[in-house]
């Protein structure tokens, strides 16, 4: 009865079946893992937010890379900005996804070293060629507060370096260009500026680079449903082999009540005689009358 399953079809079908259950259980957990790095990011965002602001210098070094649990601690640092070697990063949007320019201008403290700071966004010009024009910063020391970010590179955002940029724009974040270019010894990193003290006056923080809003750290995406998803589909592959099997076993088996193969069709005579029938009988009981 299940000779059918030897064929070329059932074959392959089965064969489907056992790569798909595998790779969809795979896919769920991957979907999983996903949900579970966003959680944690998450996480790490708030704690880290919700930290008390501390010299930037005690969590980053000249040259130094910023730790992974560092990111988007609150950080200080005072001087003064040297605008002399600002830049605009291209490509980069707002918060309604506009897209325009990061300004990065550093700042020099009194030991000599440099913070790059993140001014914030402004809008594109008309001449993508040309350097836009940049707010001026505030004259004079300040102290800035922002959020503690890692260098940007090709391998963690995905974004490619450009030869033949006009001058004064770049690509990425990266402390080490920017103190190459400022001969400048800069700490390792970024702040994306929050805050200046002394306060601007309101006319003037009008006019300055727009800030850039925390990053989002209460949506956990539709992760865990995807790897639920997938779970069921896998779970769902079986069944549907199942059902298939069944269809074939029935399609293939004779309609209830058929004889079996090679019997003889109901109402036929008996193998060895032969049924005289009504109509011989009949003629019979006429011959045996007319004798008498």
């Amino acid at each position: 009865m299940y000779r059918f399953l030897l064929s070329r079809q059932w074959v392959l079908l089965t064969l489907v079946a056992l790569l798909l259950i595998p790779a969809m259980v795979w896919l769920g957990f991957w979907q999983l893992n996903r949900h579970e790095q966003r959680v944690e990011r998450n996480d790490l965002i708030s704690g880290s937010l919700d930290a008390p602001p501390v010299p930037m210098a005690e969590l980053t070094g000249v040259g130094g890379a910023v730790d992974p649990d560092d990111r988007y601690r609150p950080v200080t640092a005072t001087g003064v900005y040297d605008t002399e070697h600002e830049v605009v990063v291209r490509q980069r949007t707002d918060a309604d996804g506009v897209v325009g320019y990061h300004v990065l201008t550093p700042l020099v403290q009194a030991d000599g070293t440099g913070v790059v700071v993140n001014r914030g966004w402004i809008p594109a010009g008309d001449d993508i060629t040309r350097m836009p024009e940049v707010p001026e910063p505030p004259s004079g020391e300040v102290t800035v507060t922002g959020r503690l970010m890692a260098d940007e590179s090709t391998g963690t955002t995905g974004i490619r370096e450009r030869s033949g940029l006009p001058d004064g724009m770049v690509m990425m974040i990266n402390s080490a260009e920017r103190s190459e270019a400022a001969g400048v010894p800069m700490l390792g990193g970024f702040m994306e500026l929050s805050e200046t003290s002394p306060a601007l006056a309101e006319a003037e923080a009008a006019e300055q680079p727009e800030m850039l809003p925390e990053p989002d750290h209460t949506g956990i995406g539709a992760h865990f449903a995807y790897a639920v998803q997938w779970w069921l589909f896998a779970a769902g592959v079986p069944v549907g082999w199942v059902l298939l099997l069944r269809r074939e076993v029935k399609d293939q088996s004779p309609p209830a009540g058929s004889p079996p193969t090679g019997s003889p069709p109901t109402g036929s005579p008996p193998t060895g005689g032969a049924d005289p029938g009504p109509v011989a009988g009949a003629a019979s009981g006429a011959v045996r009358a007319g004798s008498a």
